[in-house]
């Protein structure tokens, strides 16, 4: 068993000293080899960075190193979006729809027997993907 972060969680991760203090003691207590990442967020991240990069080139330079950062820390613990996490993402929402990455998100670690690790409780609750909300984590 391991933890999907969400955009939103390695975001706050990159704060330092200014992290939330509830994701600060979750992250401390996980072994380093059991966070994994989505290709949805390095993608999302991504996106963030080349709107930043129109306005303000310097910072958008700074998290392009942190990025690969990341991406070189984490190896083969990034996961990519395959058929049978498609499948199962094509399972969820009905009735009620989820989000096109919210829902793959939550497939991803579905299908990986992971736990997702998101603030983005509401959006994926009907998925039946067993998650946790650092933010809000005792």
């Amino acid at each position: 068993m391991g933890y999907l972060i969400d955009t939103n969680v390695l975001s706050e991760l990159r704060k330092g000293s200014k992290m939330d203090k509830n994701v600060r003691v979750w992250f401390d207590k996980v072994p380093a080899d059991d966070i994994y990442l989505s290709t949805l967020v390095v993608g999302e991240v991504r996106h963030g960075i080349e709107l930043l990069r129109r306005r303000d080139p310097k910072a958008a330079i700074r998290l392009d190193t942190w990025l690969a950062e990341v991406q070189k820390d984490t190896g083969d613990r990034i996961l990519p979006v395959t058929n049978i996490i498609s499948e199962q993402w094509g399972r969820f929402g009905v009735p009620d729809p989820v989000s096109v990455i919210d829902g793959l998100m939550a497939a991803t670690a579905m299908v990986h027997g992971h736990i997702l690790v998101t603030r983005n409780v509401r959006d994926i609750e009907q998925t039946g993907v067993n998650f946790i909300n650092p933010f809000y984590h005792k």
